[in-house]
């Protein structure tokens, strides 16, 4: 999962997680600022769609919802 920096794709279609809201496809570049201005981290949920899906997202918290998932789905 890439995340901020590590992301490659030249545009990337951005939905910001904590209201669902889509604002659509952007630059990475827009999209990295976006996030940073939130205090939130852009990570790529879906790479091979085009555009890829990022959601901005506190990646601490995206990364325990996934933990804790996995767990229960054991």
């Amino acid at each position: 999962m890439r995340v901020n920096g590590r992301i490659r794709a030249r545009e990337v279609r951005v939905i910001i997680a904590a209201t669902a809201e889509q604002l659509g496809v952007m630059k990475l570049s827009d999209a990295l600022r976006k996030a940073q201005s939130l205090g939130l981290d852009l990570v790529e949920v879906a790479p091979n769609a085009n555009p890829p899906v990022c959601r901005i997202v506190d990646f601490g918290k995206f990364r325990y919802n996934l933990a804790k998932q996995e767990k229960e789905n054991k």
